[in-house]
């Protein structure tokens, strides 16, 4: 299956449903290495990680800002993950 389907099959599964328990490594644009430098921050779930989103009220600059520095993510892991708890939010929000 190539890395495309693969990437937007997790987005489109992410924002269906309830975040629960789920693990941050099931938001788009986070993989084991960040996932794991994610956890080392104590941001292991995805609900910590919308926790900091809606902190940082959505801004895409400051979300992607933090995720640089807190688990070194590059642009396009950031803008992945933003795009989809953004879209997240106007689900279930």
């Amino acid at each position: 299956m190539p890395r495309f389907y693969e990437k937007h099959m997790k987005h489109k599964i992410f924002i269906r449903e309830p975040i629960r328990d789920k693990s941050a490594t099931e938001l788009p644009g986070i993989g084991e290495t960040v996932g794991y430098k994610l956890a080392k921050a104590g941001f292991e779930k995805a609900s910590t990680v919308l926790g900091q989103f809606l902190l940082l009220k959505m801004d895409k600059d400051l979300f992607c800002e933090w995720m640089f520095i807190t688990c070194e993510a590059n642009r396009k892991q950031c803008e992945d993950c933003w795009e989809c708890l953004r879209k997240w939010c106007n689900t279930f929000l």
